[in-house]
């Protein structure tokens, strides 16, 4: 997938609010070395580095690095993807937000958290659950014929699910919480710019005009339960999780 940085900083501004009860949930202390896996443009390692922690941010898109860099000049941000890290016992605690259901190998991407964690660090995270953006989904598959579901992009799994792939990859689990999250999308446009921004890869290799024929109709059918006056709801269920490297 192809990012855009601008779109997503400018309409979506809502990801880095949210995860500011990750950061809470993750509780750095001045010194430690964390690691921001999908940190996106860079906005919540920036909120670990005011608090006097050395963080390293990554993501596998360019665009969003380069956007994290130009905002954040002092801060490492690298263009990394996470099934193939190249840390080893480098960090006090790894951190993800929103990112973790675009990462369709989680044994994977939870073997290499697990190697880049020193022993007794942690890995906290929050990410899409099963059940999340399930309306927005089946709007946009609803307009299109024959949907092959093998292109389908996230990874939503159940708490059950995900706890046992992070006790198999060595984790201990100390925490993990399954929730309903309906989320404010500003704007008579917005749930259009959330299509644009992520729903857009639902619908695989589309033409131009295909592509905003399926975002009208998936629009139009999804205004009749998630829009209230001014502004648009968005389905989200969240799953949050520490894992301890013991």
């Amino acid at each position: 997938m192809i990012w855009n940085a601008q779109l997503y900083d400018g309409k979506h501004e809502f990801v880095s609010k949210f995860g500011e009860d990750v950061v809470s949930l993750l509780a750095p202390k001045a010194g430690e070395t964390i690691l921001d896996l999908g940190c996106g443009t860079g906005d919540l390692s920036f909120s670990l580095f005011s608090k006097a922690v050395h963080v390293v941010g990554i993501d596998q898109s360019a665009s969003m690095i380069e956007e994290a860099k130009q905002k954040y000049p002092d801060i490492s941000f690298l263009v990394e993807d996470a099934h193939d890290l190249p840390f080893e016992e480098k960090f006090d605690a790894v951190f993800s937000n929103a990112a973790l259901h675009w990462m369709k190998k989680p044994e994977q991407v939870l073997a290499q958290v697990f190697k880049s964690l020193k022993p007794g660090g942690r890995f906290v995270a929050e990410f899409g659950a099963k059940g999340n953006v399930m309306s927005i989904s089946r709007a946009i598959i609803g307009q299109i014929n024959n949907y092959d579901y093998h292109q389908y992009p996230w990874f939503f799994p159940s708490i059950g699910e995900y706890s046992s792939l992070m006790e198999q990859a060595g984790f201990h689990v100390a925490f993990a919480e399954h929730f309903e999250r309906p989320t404010r999308l500003n704007g008579a446009d917005g749930m259009r710019n959330w299509i644009n921004m992520f729903g857009d890869v639902v619908m695989g290799t589309q033409t131009p005009e295909e592509r905003e024929r399926i975002t009208a109709g998936a629009v139009a059918e999804l205004k009749k339960e998630w829009f209230y006056e001014d502004h648009w709801i968005a389905d989200y269920w969240r799953i949050r999780v520490v894992g301890v490297k013991k």
